[in-house]
């Protein structure tokens, strides 16, 4: 076995990479590895979402999301403009279609204010002069939103680790880990009959969907599961690239824990409709209609996903229907853009979220950690974790250096 190293990092997405690169800028000369089991960093949720940079409008004033959220654009800002990395400052557009989500548009513009942000509210005239392709009753506009490509953030990252003398080790399968009183074991493995272990002072565990199973092989008792939900999207086809000048997203249900279908605009010049919420049946499954036995099975096994159905049957029903019939999906589109028709949705890889459930069924919406002496679990790091993933794992770095608790 290899000499230990100072902190082992399990996840290879933007908040295990960014942990990384924090402790490495805060203890120069450390020894830190990353381990990340797929070919390249990034090939999850970091590199299957929306590429927003989002401005916090949906969070508690005050609350540690509000404060991650607007936090963390400004870092990412930032950071592409100290690698050379584009992003566009596009805004975006919350439409209210009718007169109860002219309400809560209402709601959130006061929030808005209260948490600091640029917001203009416009009426249904000023929205169709700046959106002739959109149709609501009032909208609010946030400057600050903007669009990047998180998966070149990553490798950048990745690049930005090794110049400091860390190490991102791809294709590594974690397969055990093991706690004693002065360093983890962490055994992984590299091929279909090479197993490998390396040692850390310090544990990180940023494992996405596989949270609960990387918590469980480390000896814990974790007090959630993880189900994925499949965000499907849709592609505009090319002509329609210039449809809209910002990003244009519904007035969110309170009572939903998605933001609901919009149009966002992708570094590539694209737009993308998009994503639904439909329950998946593989964790790591992006085709259309995916099913994982194992997976599958430790749903079904799993007591809180029996306590959550009843509570999201009013809008997991339609959801699954309208993944299975485009024209339903379409529909929830047409709410604010009624030119739209059926021909003008492509198809466009689907994303996966990794969402936290209690034993009583309900979501983790929150941060949610498990500590040890020597290991830091992120049980779940709630959306938009992208764009908050340095304030993150600034957090998660002063839990390890011993500066705050966990929690």
């Amino acid at each position: 076995m290899s000499r230990t190293h100072d902190f082992c990092v399990i996840g290879g997405g933007i908040v295990g990479l960014a942990t990384a690169l924090t402790l490495l800028e805060r203890r120069p000369g450390s020894s830190v590895m990353v381990l990340e089991k797929e070919a390249d960093v990034a090939s999850h949720q970091t590199g299957h979402n929306s590429g927003v940079i989002h401005a916090g409008i949906y969070y508690q004033p005050g609350s540690r999301k509000a404060q991650f959220c607007k936090e963390g654009s400004a870092w990412t800002r930032k950071f592409c403009d100290d690698h050379g990395i584009s992003y566009r400052n596009t805004g975006k557009l919350i439409v209210a279609t009718d007169d109860g989500e002219l309400e809560r548009m209402h709601a959130l513009h006061a929030r808005a204010l209260q948490n600091g942000l640029d917001v203009e509210v416009l009426d249904a005239h000023q929205l169709r002069r700046r959106e002739p392709n959109i149709s609501g009753v009032g909208a609010l506009f946030l400057g600050s939103t903007g669009i990047v490509d998180y998966r070149q953030v990553c490798r950048t990252m990745a690049e930005s680790i090794r110049q400091r003398g860390g190490e991102v080790r791809l294709g590594t399968q974690v397969t055990g880990i093991d706690e004693a009183q002065d360093h983890v074991t962490i055994e992984y493995r590299t091929g279909p009959d090479i197993t490998t272990q390396l040692r850390a002072s310090r544990l990180v565990v940023c494992g996405g969907i596989q949270a609960d199973r990387l918590a469980g092989i480390a000896g814990l008792q974790p007090d959630f599961a993880m189900v994925p939900f499949r965000g499907e999207y849709y592609r505009l086809r090319p002509a329609l690239n210039d449809i809209v000048s910002t990003l244009i997203y519904p007035v969110p249900d309170p009572s939903l824990p998605f933001l609901g279908v919009h149009l966002t605009l992708m570094m590539d010049g694209g737009v993308t409709v998009g994503p639904s919420a439909v329950l998946g049946f593989a964790r790591e499954g992006y085709p259309k209609l995916s099913v994982d036995g194992r997976d599958l099975a430790d749903l079904l096994r799993f007591s809180g996903f029996w306590r959550m159905v009843p509570r999201l049957a009013r809008t997991g029903v339609p959801e699954m229907w309208d993944s299975l019939y485009k024209p339903g999906y379409l529909k929830r589109v047409r709410k604010y853009c009624p030119q739209l028709r059926l021909e003008d949705l492509r198809p466009e890889p689907a994303g996966i979220r990794a969402q936290a459930v209690r034993q009583d069924g309900t979501m983790i919406e929150d941060f949610h950690f498990l500590s040890t002496d020597r290991m830091l679990h992120v049980a779940n790091a709630p959306s938009p974790a992208a764009t908050s993933a340095m304030p993150i794992a600034a957090h998660l770095a002063d839990h390890v250096l011993g500066r705050v608790a966990a929690h």
